[in-house]
């Protein structure tokens, strides 16, 4: 026990952890509900297109060796809300598609911690089509004691050795959020960091949210000759580090590198690692390094060591990919620990095309700038931002307000590239519980455009989606009695203007409508 009632504890062995486990536990799908946990900056479709790429890359090496027969089995940590897995399988169903080639056939299969979540994305409607076609499978997985995946629709179990293909696996904002240990490297010694925490007083009152936001922390090291000792299990990295570095406080991925290799035994072939996070693989950037802060975001992360998996595992032979350029938001490597990692070159080109060259950090930087800027953009600049981002629903819930506004200036081709961009965008939609309506603003912008047939679809969705306790709206109504009129849909026009004047008795257009409708048919 610390003072004023603190409580001591090794780091990776603190409350920290239990608060985190216990967040999405009680959270479920939840936590990334309107950004309170972020998933946009990892889970948009441009960077499941360069995923998808890199994965195809991959089945095309696999067959040009002769690896057709069996499965490869991509496996994703930690999937959160799901809609990483959808867009990739999405782009990848396309690629397969498109290309017409032969490939191993190939599962993707979600993971998580908690159950709930789990059972969420095996009812979810965006992923059935890609259980009926044996493309996609889910597991409940602790990455700090699991040894083994059970898959929930197969009912099938992969343990150690089974696996004939390598095991592909796909690690966005996992490294972050599971236990680490914090050691200090000073004077050519190692300590360890012992954390003091410190729980509001009223914690039982408040949410685990709040919990983890107000608690306060302090570390203290102490002396730890067993991390320099030479039969130590990362002996050589920890020697590079006390050689190397000094005053520095590493974060050492003790969970995420005995994860890794309890997952390269259920292959016989190793695996491929495609991870993204905050994190530096530059031991220079971990020199003079200060004490890590918390970042809080509905639960909490830190900085992921990729350093220290980047070199453990070039010491076994792996070939590993992080851009030769510094991040900004978010680092995406690439670790190959297989049998001559060189001869993979089209999963290496991939990389070098969707992540060297213009990658998920640099399209992250743009839409940042392109989010303050928005309302100065032209047609054409929306157009060209909305395709280089995969057709996002995000994207378009933003810009839809100001294309409507250049409705009057835009030309037909313009607007029939819009037209299509929406089909686009809700042919690749992962709904999540948001704020917005994506259907609705979908169909009243095409409402505008007097493409009604489409415009009826969509707001008729939205309708069809809403559950009773939401507030239908009038307009919608009017804007369907419109659209019915328009297209020559006598009975269904008077439908909706009567269900436009329940809602809104007074509604002028509405009842003007009806009144001639009523006239015209006496």
């Amino acid at each position: 026990m610390g003072e004023n009632g603190q409580q001591r504890f090794r780091f990776s062995e603190s409350p920290l952890w239990d608060l985190q486990r216990n967040y999405f536990e009680e959270q479920g799908l939840n936590a990334w509900s309107n950004d309170q946990v972020p998933q946009y900056i990892t889970s948009n479709p441009m960077i499941a297109t360069a995923y998808a790429e890199m994965i195809f890359g991959f089945l095309q090496d696999q067959s040009d060796r002769g690896e057709n027969s069996d499965p490869v089995i991509i496996l994703e940590l930690g999937a959160g809300a799901g809609r990483l897995a959808f867009h990739v399988l999405h782009e990848l169903c396309k690629l397969r598609d498109y290309a017409g080639i032969a490939l191993p056939p190939f599962r993707y299969v979600m993971t998580d911690l908690v159950l709930k979540n789990v059972k969420i994305w095996e009812k979810h409607p965006a992923m059935q089509s890609f259980i009926r076609e044996g493309l996609l499978d889910f597991a409940v997985f602790d990455a700090v004691h699991d040894t083994e995946l059970n898959l929930v629709v197969s009912q099938a179990s992969i343990r150690p050795g089974d696996l004939k293909q390598p095991l592909l696996i796909v690690a966005n904002y996992f490294f972050d959020s599971i236990p680490q240990e914090l050691i200090h490297v000073d004077d050519g010694k190692i300590f360890e960091c012992d954390v003091l925490v410190e729980l509001p007083n009223n914690s039982k009152q408040l949410k685990l949210s709040e919990v983890m936001e107000k608690m306060t922390l302090k570390y203290e090291r102490r002396r730890a000759i067993e991390y320099e000792e030479e039969n130590y299990q990362y002996h050589n990295l920890l020697k590079l580090y006390m050689h190397e570095l000094e005053d520095s406080y590493i974060l050492f991925p003790m969970a995420g590198l005995t994860c890794l290799d309890r997952l390269n035994q259920l292959s016989q072939a190793g695996f491929l690692l495609i991870t993204a996070d905050k994190g530096d693989h530059r031991l220079e950037n971990w020199k003079f390094a200060e004490p890590p802060q918390f970042i809080h975001h509905g639960s909490f992360s830190l900085t992921v060591n990729y350093h220290a998996i980047q070199y453990e595992y070039e010491q076994k032979g792996a070939k590993s990919l992080f851009t030769t350029h510094h991040y900004k938001n978010l680092n995406v490597g690439c670790i190959f620990m297989m049998e001559s990692p060189m001869c993979y070159a089209n999963t290496r080109l991939a990389y070098r095309r969707f992540i060297e060259r213009f990658g998920p950090d640099e399209f992250f930087s743009m839409k940042e700038w392109v989010d303050r800027r928005l309302d100065t953009m032209g047609i054409q600049q929306i157009l060209a931002f909305w395709r280089l981002g995969g057709y996002d629903a995000e994207f378009f819930i933003q810009s839809a307000k100001h294309l409507s506004d250049l409705l009057p200036e835009m030309n037909d081709e313009e607007r029939l590239d819009i037209q299509r961009s929406i089909h686009i965008m809700w042919a690749s939609y992962y709904e999540l519980k948001q704020r917005y309506d994506l259907a609705m603003d979908a169909g009243l912008l095409l409402f505008e455009m007097d493409m009604y047939e489409d415009a009826k679809m969509f707001l008729e969705t939205s309708l069809s989606l809403r559950n009773d306790e939401e507030e239908s709206v009038p307009t919608v109504f009017y804007c369907l009695a419109i659209c019915s009129y328009e297209l020559g849909l006598a009975e269904e026009t008077t439908k909706f203007l009567r269900k436009a004047l329940v809602l809104e008795p007074e509604h002028v257009e509405a009842l003007a409508l009806l009144n001639a409708l009523n006239e015209s048919a006496g």
